[in-house]
């Protein structure tokens, strides 16, 4: 009893939160589900919808923040998310792929909303609202797609298109939508194609020229100093919310069109280096996209779900089984997008916050247009009304949607993924920058093991053992556009850099770093590194920060490495078994031997000084002295 009175009075205490105590509460609960969501390897989508829904039940996010605040705040997160997005989205991505990303955005969506429209039809949604949910689902969207091409590094090609294809066309969806909401609210009024055609010509205008005005204003400021550097995220991302703004008061919804094409303005612009900015934006997109939908879904009531669930349902199947396949098929066709790309993509259509965002919105638009209808005595109040009250379960509806798409094609895709051959759930691959022999012996060790690699050198002649050897090599400087940007990491999971220059070794393994995880970056030894319990200088060593992991056991540098290779170590693999244990491998092998790998059920592991290594069960890549090579076939 008394357990139950103080479970009460704690939901009392949660209804009645104030403004700052609720959004305190709201980020906190994101970042743990987003962080839970994580380990468990698990969509954290799915995780913060079900945070937002619990959250709702006690405290609804409008009864704290009024929706005028949480609708506009809604519309400028998702301006930020959009715009962050859009910076990542670069023409050279389009080399090859310039007609499909032009079809994924004008010939699937126009499929995809027909296809929409009939499938709401056919579970019973007016058809009036089934062609704006029609409009709103069309997109995908990059809060979605980003996290999942994170977890499952696809091929460049691949990943361009999805990438692409979420963040242009959730725009679209948004101005779709308004242009079916106002012919929705126009009727069969006399002029309203014209008007529609006018209000998209005015959208698009406004849009560009906004976005190149703003974009280029910002691109001034920048080369020429004026915003110092600490200071660019900031000037970039106020930008990018005044011209939201602006863009939205002028003509209603075209923000995010705006901001979509001034984050490609800049992200494009050749004497702009704005890594800096993405960086701050995108950590700031992480919290929007969390705080976002733990708010949205706390405005979803059980008793809406109860009401639409089969609805939802067959819908859903609707969606995945016959819009998606289809309006891929059909768009694509004739495109020079692979059969194995094309099911990719028909297996990859989660929706998004801008889905959940734009439903709200216009549930919202209904119910003020019908209650100005009623007042003034229109003659259509009646049927507005009606709409009114039918777009409500608009919101669970799509709020189904999104939880089953991102449940389905977020715990699916991978094995999907993995079985056309485009990208791996768990890549274990390795990018070694640099060709030297031990290199090429190790990468050829690991690919025995079924463990991919990669081997990169600027020098072409130094990649000639490595070709040789049929490993897959690149020529580049590790530190190139091109290396950092277009480099095809599909089944990489590790960096470990082994050039001669500590610095090009550090500076890449920072680099890619917010691709692979500062975990599964590597450099080797640096050559001012403390030798032994030699205290460090702290002028004459380099920061931590600035420096990546030290790989093996015992760590070398480059030089001890190279000194062991003119001395005829070569590196070999070892079956660690009960028979021939780890203790047996190091008094066989030396103290000496360096271990590199050890590979186990799959998983590989890059060995440190601080590896704790089982006695058996698992395949040791080491380098070796000469006199035991025999070993290796053990």
């Amino acid at each position: 009893m008394l357990d139950a009175l103080a479970a009460s009075s704690v939901l009392d205490d949660l209804a009645g939160l104030g403004p700052a105590p609720y959004l305190a509460l709201v980020v906190v609960l994101a970042a743990s589900a987003q962080t839970i969501a994580w380990r468990l390897g698990v969509p954290s989508i799915l995780l913060l919808l079900v945070v937002g829904f619990g959250l709702g039940q006690v405290v609804g996010p409008e009864s704290v923040l009024g929706r005028d605040v949480l609708f506009d705040g809604v519309t400028i997160a998702v301006g930020i998310i959009l715009f962050e997005g859009s910076l990542s989205l670069h023409w050279r991505d389009l080399r090859d792929l310039g007609r499909p990303v032009l079809r994924l955005c004008t010939v699937t969506v126009a499929i995809a909303w027909t296809l929409t429209t009939l499938a709401a039809i056919a579970v019973g949604v007016a058809w009036q609202l089934a062609l704006l949910v029609g409009a709103i689902l069309v997109v995908t969207g990059p809060t979605v797609i980003a996290p999942i091409l994170r977890m499952l590094r696809p091929t460049r090609r691949v990943s361009s298109l999805l990438r692409w294809e979420g963040i242009v066309v959730d725009p679209i969806g948004a101005v779709l939508a308004v242009l079916v909401f106002q012919g929705v609210i126009a009727g069969g009024r006399e002029g309203t194609a014209g008007d529609l055609a006018a209000a998209l010509g005015i959208t698009v205008a406004l849009a560009v020229a906004l976005a190149l005005a703003v974009g280029y204003a910002l691109e001034l400021l920048i080369v020429r100093h004026v915003i110092p550097d600490h200071l660019q995220g900031v000037a970039c991302l106020s930008a990018a919310i005044g011209a939201l703004t602006v863009s939205n008061a002028v003509q209603a919804e075209s923000g995010l069109l705006t901001v979509t094409l001034l984050g490609i303005y800049l992200g494009n612009r050749e004497r702009l280096h704005l890594h800096h900015v993405q960086e701050f934006t995108e950590h700031l997109q992480v919290l929007l996209v969390g705080v976002l939908f733990v708010v949205l879904a706390g405005r979803v009531t059980p008793e809406q779900l109860g009401a639409v669930w089969w609805q939802a349902l067959v819908f859903v199947v609707l969606l995945v089984i016959v819009v998606r396949p289809v309006s891929i098929v059909l768009g694509l066709w004739g495109t020079r997008v692979t059969s194995a790309e094309k099911r990719l993509l028909a297996g990859m259509a989660p929706r998004g916050i801008v889905a959940a965002a734009v439903a709200s919105i216009f549930a919202l638009e209904f119910a003020h247009v019908a209650h100005e209808a009623e007042e003034n005595r229109a003659p259509r109040a009646d049927e507005l009304t009606r709409l009114a009250t039918e777009a409500e379960a608009l919101v669970p509806i799509v709020f189904v949607v999104i939880v089953c798409t991102v449940a389905f094609y977020g715990l699916g895709v991978g094995r999907l993924a993995e079985r056309l051959g485009l990208a791996t759930t768990s890549p274990q691959g390795v990018l070694f920058v640099g060709g030297k022999e031990w290199v090429v012996q190790a990468a050829q060790r690991l690919e025995e093991l079924d463990v991919p690699c990669v081997v990169v050198d600027r020098v072409y002649a130094d990649l000639g053992r490595a070709r040789q050897a049929g490993l897959r090599t690149v020529v580049a400087n590790i530190l190139s556009d091109y290396a950092v940007r277009d480099l095809d990491l599909a089944g990489m999971g590790r960096l470990i850099a082994t050039t001669s220059e500590d610095e090009v070794n550090a500076t890449a393994a920072r680099e890619f770093a917010q691709v692979l995880g500062r975990a599964h970056v590597f450099q080797v030894r640096r050559g001012d590194a403390p030798v032994g319990d030699a205290p460090a200088s702290r002028r004459q060593v380099a920061a931590s920060h600035l420096t990546a992991r030290t790989p093996f056991d015992p760590p070398l540098t480059h030089d001890d490495l190279e000194a062991r290779l003119a001395a005829n170590w070569r590196v070999t693999r070892t079956k660690i078994t009960t028979e021939f244990d780890l203790g047996r491998f190091r008094a066989e092998h030396g103290e000496d031997a360096v271990l590199l790998f050890a590979v186990r059920d799959g998983e590989l592991e890059v060995v440190t000084e601080k590896s704790s290594l089982p006695d058996t069960g698992f395949v040791a890549v080491a380098l070796v002295p000469p006199r035991q090579h025999g070993e290796e076939s053990q």
